[in-house]
């Protein structure tokens, strides 16, 4: 994941942040309507739409923004979105899980292998990549919310179970069955995180580099770009003056 995130920052360096962004809103509210529509409209009786709206919100979605996307769900023509985990393998062997939220199976299922395939991977059943991950709580701070140790310091407080920081955020790990304890008393601590989500982090590492590394970032790339695909994860180990390099 580590290496993961680092490719994702350099991707925004590179002038995508509007496109990014607007994709990023896009997808917000969709888990929103789909939290909302699944359970009760009202965040505070929704563990899930409680989440989506926060998540929201640390994007700088404003409210009313946020409202439209929850009274979307109560509308009688509110599309039906059907969430489906997809699996397969990047160039290098670096597993990739792909999470779609999509109104239209068979579009989605063609577009996540068409990106597969262009890109050196290939999709397998459910269940060939996932195990190489553990399913877990993941609540990501900026860098500005405290020092490494004020961070480390403030998890081990909360009941997390670990913590990855660098020059752009903390990562902030826990059973995902305490993930909603835990995002409590950080805010307490720390102030409202960037992200607080369920995520897959992987197990262990795989090294790529060179031009496997290359196309593997045209392959999460191509994934995230798509409409239907709500998060992407991969389990590669890229150096950072390689990424620098590929980032050219």
């Amino acid at each position: 994941m580590a290496g993961h995130s680092k490719f994702k920052n350099i991707m925004h360096r590179k002038g995508r942040a509007d496109a990014a962004r607007s994709k990023l809103f896009s997808k917000l509210s969709r888990e929103i309507t789909v939290a909302a529509k699944a359970g009760m409209p009202d965040p505070a009786m929704n563990p899930r739409l409680r989440l989506a709206v926060a998540n929201a919100r640390a994007e700088s979605m404003s409210k009313d923004v946020i409202e439209r996307a929850i009274k979307k769900a109560q509308g009688g023509d509110a599309e039906t979105y059907e969430e489906i985990r997809y699996e397969g393998f990047g160039p290098g062997g670096v597993g990739v899980i792909v999470e779609v939220l999509t109104d239209n199976r068979n579009r989605a299922a063609s577009n996540v292998r068409s990106i597969f395939s262009k890109n050196g991977g290939n999709l397998g059943e459910t269940g060939a990549v996932s195990f190489m991950f553990d399913r877990v709580g993941q609540i990501v701070y900026p860098a500005a919310a405290g020092s490494e140790d004020q961070v480390m310091e403030a998890a081990i407080e909360a009941g997390a179970e670990d913590v990855e920081s660098d020059e752009e955020s903390h990562t902030i790990y826990t059973a995902f069955e305490q993930l909603s304890e835990v995002a409590s008393a950080l805010e307490k601590a720390l102030g409202e995180a960037k992200s607080t989500s369920i995520a897959w982090r992987p197990k262990s590492l795989t090294p790529v580099s060179g031009d496997p590394a290359a196309t593997l970032m045209k392959l999460i790339e191509g994934l995230e770009d798509d409409d239907d695909v709500q998060n992407v994860y991969s389990n590669e180990d890229i150096a950072a003056d390689e990424l620098e390099r590929l980032a050219g």
